[in-house]
């Protein structure tokens, strides 16, 4: 069956249908990882997006029970130039087609995903709609549809994280406030002997205090990060009696919490290839990332911000730390599945901060 692919500037994309049935509007975004794509659609940070996978075969390792970020996809699409038919791996147990006809997941195949990558590189990040067939009243019905209201029911409708203690025997304990949480942040605590308690984002402070953490990580997230204005007070209290690190949308929160503005970039950053400068260490790490929001770095100059990292080509924020706190934060994931792992040492620096309260370069 026919599928298509109509963007808000009028380009049509023409694929074949696998996955899921439906027609939906949506937000196109690409993503450069050569692997990872079961990563990329399980990832929380997604909720509301269709990802174009730049890579052109997906699917060729198949679907497995351990890689998924969580319990369920979070993209509404995957666009693709060639899905594979016989996947090949001896931890596969199903095709990505089969996982994303279960799991509500739409799918278009066929399309020229370098030539539609080039055009959101150029244009934006854009609104588009994904239909049946190229009915006109359709399309105009899907694109009047509101779909910041639409990303904010999806994100209503995630698991609300309850409190729930990772390991019970461990000399440090972190407080995770979860506004979309990779599994891999916590897998990559859970790897230092870390206990991590997970508290809904909209928990108040005497409620994370009452687990007595030695630290408090803010999580990654999808959308706009001003949408979680109700966080301010929160991590401003948090930061104040404990260590702190925060993680993608985590960091941008924690930038707003403290004075700095974000705004929206122009295609964001997806992918497992992207430069980043440490400041502090004078070095260079090749980053997973996946936002579509930045700090404003011009905004940082009359907070008691600083930059410790920077995109090595746009030179735009990727960390920033309290001058006065054991705080800080970065914009690419330190957790990295799939990799690379050269930032892992963030987590280190974090359990640091925790024992010595001294932010530390690794």
């Amino acid at each position: 069956m026919e599928r298509y692919l109509v963007l808000e500037n009028g380009s049509i994309y023409q694929g074949q249908a696998f996955g899921a049935e439906g027609e939906l509007l949506t937000e196109a975004v690409f993503s450069t990882g050569m692997t990872g794509y079961q990563e990329t659609m399980t990832d929380p940070s997604y909720y509301g997006q269709s990802m174009v996978f730049t890579y052109p075969l997906i699917g060729n390792y198949g679907i497995n029970l351990d890689d998924n970020e969580a319990d369920a996809p979070a993209v509404d699409a995957i666009i693709v130039k060639e899905l594979a038919r016989r996947p090949s791996n001896f931890r596969s147990v199903m095709s990505v087609g089969d996982y994303a006809k279960e799991n509500g997941v739409v799918g278009i195949q066929g399309v020229d995903t370098r030539k539609l990558a080039k055009e959101i590189r150029q244009q934006g990040s854009m609104k588009a709609v994904i239909v049946n067939s190229l009915d006109q009243s359709r399309i105009d019905a899907l694109f009047a549809q509101d779909y910041d209201q639409l990303l904010q029911e999806k994100r209503a409708q995630q698991v609300v994280a309850l409190p729930r203690l990772s390991k019970e025997e461990a000399e440090l304990h972190v407080a995770l406030i979860d506004f979309g949480m990779k599994d891999s942040i916590l897998k990559a605590l859970e790897k230092r002997g870390i206990a991590v308690t997970v508290f809904p984002a909209n928990s108040d402070f005497d409620t994370v205090a009452a687990s007595h953490p030695n630290g408090v990580l803010l999580s990654n997230g999808p959308g706009n990060p001003t949408d979680c204005d109700f966080a301010y007070p929160l991590i401003r209290q948090l930061q104040e009696h404990y260590p702190l690190l925060g993680i993608c949308l985590g960091h941008q929160l924690f930038a707003l919490a403290n004075g700095a503005e974000t705004y929206k970039m122009k295609f964001g950053y997806r992918g497992f290839n992207h430069a980043v400068w440490d400041v502090n260490q004078q070095a260079k790490h090749f980053t997973s990332q996946n936002h579509g929001y930045a700090v404003d770095a011009q905004s940082l100059v009359d907070t008691d911000l600083e930059v410790t990292h920077e995109e090595i080509n746009s030179r735009s924020v990727e960390g920033v730390r309290l001058k006065n706190r054991p705080a800080f934060s970065v914009q690419f994931h330190p957790d990295a599945c799939p990799g690379p792992h050269d930032s892992e040492y963030i987590f280190d620096q974090f359990v640091s901060l925790m024992t010595t309260k001294e932010l530390v370069n690794a």
